[in-house]
């Protein structure tokens, strides 16, 4: 107990600053509090009527509580810690709760060092659940594998606070030993369980998993809150599931609802935001803002056991954004600790390096020999979650456009073993290949395309950026290098996104669908239902097992 804080909090001291004239929003009772805000040594003090040695009037304002992001991996911003702090501040987010697997997958321990280092020097709360499927699958070969005793070496350091997703749900109802271990690290374990049900779902609860943020289906998210999960609304860039879920959220189940991004690029962070995006989306489909708002400050605090934040009361620290209308939502000025956020500008960033060994596929690797009732890739709008399509094929004639069915390649990029081979349909493309260093988990490279010279000209173009994305068609190609680990840029979050809408434009010109790259860097995830492909071959979720193309 801070005792000057607490003689300012009965006001016999005076506070650093009091904010007035502010409509603050209280999350426990979900209403609104015309008031003033006392703030000292970062935390707030009290609310009322205050004497401070500075005072700021907010004209009425609403003042809303620092949002927070319950399930983030900020590598898929393609933007380092700094720069996607810098661009999250600006729309109100105070406080991240990050999972590193996808650079703990390419350079291992080393790469959740570098998460937790970077981050650290920036306002934002940066806080780590530690990676737990390093590989995502024991038949996946990445960069690294993290068994419990690398995990344990990170226990117990500042801003490490639970287990990440843990997506290896045959190993968890298996009783797998080494799961087992991982999951005795932390009482606090997130979830990956997509479309699990029944008494596998009552088994992965019962193992201390407490949390989901990969529910598609609205049956799905309620049987798990029925189970005692908490349910995370996502809202990324390819995977909107916000809307089919919404009706979930009662004044009753708010509390154990929170908004999580998981995967957003750069481009979409700047142009439609974070958080305050899914609380304008919420509202709009029907939510009542005071119930978006609890998701997005107080029910994420709670799930991860962070009572220090989620609302603006005395002890809490002063994180809050402050916003002009309710009904849309514009963040215009963000605080932490009781200071204003001001834009540090960029900085050069430090960077992890891992080179790619690899070769790009020559006319045998993507030969596609064979016909017959092939299994093909069928990818869902908005989802993440793929269709097992079961089509008639001649290799022979694949590209087939009419049916929109290409090649999908994926190439090892960490031994040079070689190239995998699928189909998949739904990229709408009609000419080039487009190519990506970020293909979770594993993060080899993926590609896909019409024409076999222009998907090897992009998986190329890729390795002599050492790391990135591309689109080849013919003589032109445009790229984004990822020169962090072959997932992150060390450019300025403006130029990300300035890059990220020229290759897009460039793939938007080869007739692709929208946000073609996030679609393609899932095209390799293995514990995501229902078909996949890897520098293996193709890879059957439900079985869990590699599988012929040809059925």
């Amino acid at each position: 107990m801070h005792r000057d804080g607490l003689l300012a909090a009965r006001g016999l001291f005076p506070a650093d600053t009091v904010f007035t004239n502010c409509e603050i929003y209280n999350p426990f009772t979900c209403g609104f509090e015309s008031t003033s805000l006392a703030v000292k040594d970062g935390l707030v003090v009290g609310l009322g009527d205050y004497a401070g040695r500075e005072e700021i009037d907010l004209h009425g304002s609403l003042v809303v509580p620092g949002l927070i992001d319950a399930h983030v991996h900020i590598e898929s911003s393609l933007l380092t810690p700094a720069e996607f702090a810098r661009l999250v501040r600006r729309h109100g987010t105070t406080t991240v709760v990050a999972d590193p697997h996808e650079i703990a997958n390419v350079c291992g321990a080393a790469g959740i060092e570098y998460i937790l280092r970077e981050s650290a020097e920036t306002p934002l709360d940066v806080l780590v659940m530690l990676p737990s499927c390093v590989p995502a699958t024991p038949l996946d070969m990445g960069g690294a594998s993290l068994s419990a005793d690398d995990l344990r070496e990170f226990c117990g350091r500042d801003r490490v606070i639970g287990l990440g997703e843990m997506m290896n749900v045959p190993g968890v109802l298996a009783a797998d030993p080494g799961i087992e271990q991982k999951l005795d690290l932390f009482g606090i374990v997130d979830g990956h369980a997509p479309l699990l049900t029944g008494k596998d779902l009552n088994a992965y609860v019962f193992a201390g998993i407490t949390s989901d943020h990969e529910c598609t289906l609205l049956a799905e998210a309620q049987e798990k809150l029925r189970r005692g999960m908490y349910i995370m609304l996502r809202e990324g860039s390819t995977e909107r599931n916000l809307q089919e879920l919404l009706p979930l959220v009662t004044g009753c189940t708010a509390s154990r609802c929170c908004f999580a991004t998981d995967d957003r690029h750069a481009d979409m962070l700047l142009a439609e935001g974070h958080i305050d995006d899914c609380i304008r989306k919420a509202v709009t489909q029907g939510c009542e803002p005071e119930l978006a708002l609890r998701m997005a400050t107080l029910s994420a605090a709670e799930r991860f056991g962070l009572h220090d934040r989620g609302a603006l009361a005395p002890g809490r620290l002063a994180d809050f954004c402050v916003v002009d209308d309710l009904a849309s939502f514009r963040v215009s000025r963000t605080f932490k600790r009781g200071v204003e956020v001001v834009d540090p500008g960029y900085r050069a960033p430090a960077a992890i390096r891992r080179p790619l060994v690899a070769v790009p596929p020559d006319a045998d690797a993507l030969r596609l020999p064979g016909s017959g009732t092939a299994r093909v890739i069928g990818l869902v709008e908005g989802q993440i979650i793929t269709e097992d399509l079961r089509l008639e094929v001649d290799g022979d004639r694949i590209p087939d456009t009419d049916r929109d069915i290409l090649k999908a390649v994926v190439t090892d990029r960490y031994r040079g073993t070689g190239s995998g081979i699928g189909l998949v349909h739904g990229f709408s493309l009609t000419e080039g290949a487009l190519a990506s260093s970020v293909a979770h988990d594993s993060h080899n490279i993926v590609a896909v395309g019409v024409d076999d010279a222009d998907i090897a000209r992009a998986v190329a173009e890729v390795i002599r950026l050492g790391g990135g994305m591309a689109v080849a068609s013919g003589e032109s190609v445009t790229s984004l290098p990822l020169d962090c680990a072959g997932l992150i840029s060390t450019l300025p979050y403006t130029g990300v996104a300035e890059r990220l809408k020229e290759i897009e434009e460039h793939a938007r010109s080869l007739n692709a669908i929208q946000n073609p790259f996030m679609y393609l860097s899932f095209l390799a995830l293995t514990v995501i239902p229902h078909l996949r492909v890897t520098e293996r071959g193709v890879f059957d979720v439900a079985a869990f097992a590699d599988v012929p193309l040809f059925v």
